[in-house]
């Protein structure tokens, strides 16, 4: 099957610049505004109603970047993360490179896209967002870096905070917030405003407002992008695992996603650490490894099932790549389909899948309605936006 699906169109990754960067914390803690990210905060969010879940009220998912399985799992503080969680053993990011698997975990396709170009996806394509609002469920994006509420420029460079005597550093990138490419979400303020940076997370952890559905990207250093997996696990104990402690950002019904979008080594199959930890995580199942078949799209249909939601008609119903997660599987009845290992699609591929933003004219295609007829985990029907959704 994997052979069938496509060719690899390349087996040498792209050089990614690490650097001897040291770890420099940009704030106090992640409590604490600070100067290092352009404009403090113009005050929390509201605290608003929770809409309950079968297994979690609320689903935090943080990124990182370009990094293979073997070496996150080598990685102390990552090893210490999936002692306390269910380590996902054969989860696998889509494609290359950066952009289109952050676009596809939200939307349910990236659509042939193939590069980290300036994308806006058309105001008909529905997301996860459509989803979450339909069902009274708050979200929000918390990206490092950005400088303003619901900025939708590729990038910005500011002060670096690191080596103050260096020159200004580009750490926010567009490419890696995924709400703010949907023209969905960001032609509409009231969304567009929950696009928030770090100062604003710190606000928002205080006044006990943190969203039921959450995305956080750290900047272009802290995710390991510019840097390597070991900065990023200083970025984990300096920001993540004091918030661990804390209510107000993990209670016991608070689920949590680390991931990466991508491996490194295009070489070899697009296999990611990802892990499951939470106060909403079973005791019982704290240490432990899921080897079901698992991608991007299983954080969708995961999500589905948990709050009962519809679908966007995607591959966020793909029986195979949407994949639930087993103790949310088990709890709501869904039968996942086992994927042996020589079935694993290759997903190391780039530039081969065809769809409306493929840049190689030979792949390009229409915008693909949804399928109305699928059927996900969440059991609702498919969303289907007033602009008649995709173009057909």
């Amino acid at each position: 099957m994997a052979a069938a699906l496509a060719v690899v169109a390349s087996l040498v990754a792209p050089s990614f610049a690490a650097s001897a960067q040291v770890f420099s914390p940009p704030s106090t803690s992640p409590y604490v505004e600070s100067a290092n990210y352009t404009g403090f905060s113009n005050g929390s969010l509201p605290v608003q109603h929770v809409t309950p879940g079968l297994l979690f009220d609320r689903f935090i998912q943080i990124w990182f970047e370009n990094t293979d399985f073997a070496v996150a799992n080598s990685t102390a503080e990552f090893r210490s993360l999936a002692d306390r969680g269910v380590l996902m053993t054969r989860y696998y990011a889509l494609t290359h490179p950066s952009q289109p698997n952050y676009v596809a975990a939200l939307g349910g396709s990236f659509w042939g896209m193939a590069d980290d170009a300036y994308y806006n996806i058309p105001a008909n394509v529905s997301t996860m967002v459509d989803l979450l609002e339909q069902a009274n469920i708050s979200w929000a994006s918390y990206q490092e870096h950005m400088p303003t509420d619901g900025y939708n420029e590729a990038t910005y460079t500011s002060n670096n905070y690191i080596d103050p005597s260096a020159a200004d550093y580009t750490y926010y990138w567009r490419k890696h917030n995924p709400t703010i490419i949907y023209d969905s979400v960001s032609n509409i303020s009231s969304r567009a405003a929950l696009h928030r940076n770090f100062n604003d997370f710190a606000v928002d952890v205080n006044a006990s407002a943190i969203p039921q559905w959450v995305f956080v990207t750290p900047n272009i250093v802290n995710d390991a992008h510019d840097t390597t997996i070991d900065f990023a696990a200083d970025f984990l104990n300096y920001w993540l695992e004091p918030l661990l402690a804390d209510p107000r950002f993990n209670d016991n019904r608070t689920l949590i996603l680390i991931t990466f979008d991508e491996n490194e080594n295009y070489g070899i199959n697009n296999q990611i650490f990802s892990v499951l930890l939470g106060g909403a995580l079973p005791e019982e199942l704290r240490g432990t490894v899921d080897t079901t078949y698992y991608t991007h799209y299983s954080s969708m249909s995961s999500i589905q099932a948990n709050w009962g939601l519809g679908s966007l008609g995607r591959n966020d119903t793909n029986e195979m790549m949407a994949n639930v997660w087993s103790f949310i599987a088990d709890a709501v009845g869904y039968n996942n389909t086992f994927v042996a290992d020589a079935d694993i699609p290759l997903t190391n591929i780039t530039g081969t899948i065809p769809g409306p933003l493929n840049s190689n004219s030979s792949f390009v295609t229409p915008w693909p309605a949804p399928n109305t007829s699928a059927v996900g985990a969440g059991g609702g029907p498919v969303f289907v936006s007033d602009d008649s959704e995709e173009c057909e």
